[in-house]
């Protein structure tokens, strides 16, 4: 479980959405068997899909955000419920690419040209649905003009995954910045200048580790928060609103994956009883496998 936090500054002119992750990234890695450029990918849509999704109303809202493009990676996709759990994958969890010139891992190269799409469920007749053209496939770069060109929201979106070499997670986490309407011209100088500066979101995560040692998760986050806005003036520095959990939770069953057989149509399902006698399905999120012998499919194929 990655504890959140949501605040807001004192003159009402910004909020921010911000969480570690480490935990959950690193489930998520050893699920998935990624290698260091896919689950430094994977992370960060996790993350983001996290903070994403305690942004919504009520906890049976639900948003997936799906990265797809002509990289190695193919696909990264992350689903997020109002409540703070979280699931998602990765097409190709052994992508692997060189170190981009800086040094750091290319989750941009291993996504190259593509699109963002991101569906909101929210109760509604119809789903919301925003698409763009990748910018960067950086994730970050990618959400913060996704903000911008679909919801006309401005915002800055940091995110962070660290692998070790012995690749584990050493550090993860994310922070979404969104400007308030009225936000006092001084609120948006100081944020700006404050965003230029600013390390990379792991580098920070990993001093307050060293830092902070024996706090509580929600005490982790409160000295991220801290450490960010150290320098903001005081009149715009954030102030903690609430504490939300974010958790990797796969609900996946095999009601559902009976409904899945039941899309692809009786030809096929007659098929598949005549020819091999079972289907075997594995949950993309979990990759959990569910086994249906002869009857079970029959059932389904006399329901259909």
């Amino acid at each position: 479980m990655s504890k959140a936090l949501i605040a807001i500054d004192k003159s009402g002119s910004y909020r921010v959405y911000i969480t570690i992750t480490t935990d959950m990234v690193q489930e998520a890695a050893k699920i998935h068997d990624t290698t260091p450029v896919a689950s430094a990918g994977l992370g960060r849509v996790l993350t983001a899909a996290g903070l994403m999704g305690i942004m919504l109303k009520d906890p049976e809202d639900k948003l997936t955000v799906n990265f797809k493009g002509d990289g190695p990676a193919g696909q990264i996709l992350a689903t997020a419920y109002g409540d703070g759990r979280v699931k998602g994958y990765i097409a190709n969890p052994y992508a692997d690419l060189p170190l981009r010139d800086d040094g750091k891992l290319d989750v941009g190269g291993s996504l190259g040209i593509g699109e963002l799409t991101v569906i909101k469920d929210l109760g509604l007749k119809e789903p919301y649905v925003g698409t763009i053209a990748l910018v960067s496939g950086e994730i970050a770069d990618d959400l913060t003009a996704y903000f911008f060109i679909s919801e006309q929201q401005n915002s800055s979106v940091a995110l962070g995954v660290k692998v070790e070499r012995d690749l584990s997670v050493g550090a993860a986490g994310g922070m979404i910045i969104q400007m308030l309407p009225d936000a006092e011209e001084g609120s948006v100088d100081a944020l700006e200048s404050m965003i230029a500066d600013m390390e990379p979101m792991t580098s920070i995560i990993s001093r307050v580790y060293e830092q902070s040692a024996g706090k509580s998760e929600a005490g982790m986050v409160q000295a991220l928060l801290d450490e960010i806005f150290r320098n903001m003036p005081d009149e715009y520095r954030p102030k903690p609103l609430e504490y939300r959990d974010i958790v990797w939770d796969c609900d996946c069953s095999r009601q559902r994956l009976e409904q899945v057989l039941m899309t692809i149509g009786k030809k096929e399902l007659k098929q598949i009883i005549e020819e091999d006698g079972q289907a075997e399905l594995q949950c993309h999120f979990c990759l959990k496998k569910y086994i249906f012998n002869r009857d079970e499919l029959t059932a389904i194929l006399e329901n259909m």
